[in-house]
């Protein structure tokens, strides 16, 4: 059991998966980034509902996004006490415009806070951070 004990655990809080949210977690899960799409007036969204926002229509599908976008707004965050960010300071918070034209908020990575800016290219990255949970996270586009 000593390998347990070294074994770093994820300190931050952890979503609740719903089944509203479900296909969505699961496609983290396999590394890949799915939205919610109206089988009847085509509209994408994200968070997911039973009814879609502009023709109320319960006929919807989860799609494959590119996983690619641009940086629409971000923060920096310099200071954070709460356990488990304090250790990640500095980070970036931002609302993520997908290729698909839908914004998702996320943290920037792998990228100096000082070398983010609006409309950067990013991409989809995923962090596998339990056996449940991957976090959809971004970095720079290569």
């Amino acid at each position: 059991m000593p390998e347990e004990k070294d074994k770093k655990r994820y300190a931050k809080p952890l979503p609740h998966i719903d089944e509203e949210m479900r296909p969505w977690w699961e496609a983290a899960q396999r590394h890949e980034l799915y939205i919610q799409k109206c089988r009847d007036c085509g509209d994408l969204r994200f968070h997911p509902r039973a009814l879609c926002p502009s023709c109320l229509s319960s006929n919807t599908e989860w799609v494959r996004c590119s996983g690619r976008g641009k940086i629409y707004t971000f923060t920096v965050t310099n200071q954070n006490a709460t356990a488990g960010f304090r250790d990640s300071l500095p980070y970036v918070l931002a609302w993520v415009e997908l290729e698909e034209g839908l914004k998702l908020m996320s943290n920037i990575i792998d990228c100096q806070p000082s070398q983010v800016r609006i409309d950067l290219p990013v991409e989809a990255v995923f962090e596998d951070v339990t056996p449940d949970v991957t976090l959809v996270k971004f970095r720079p586009a290569a």
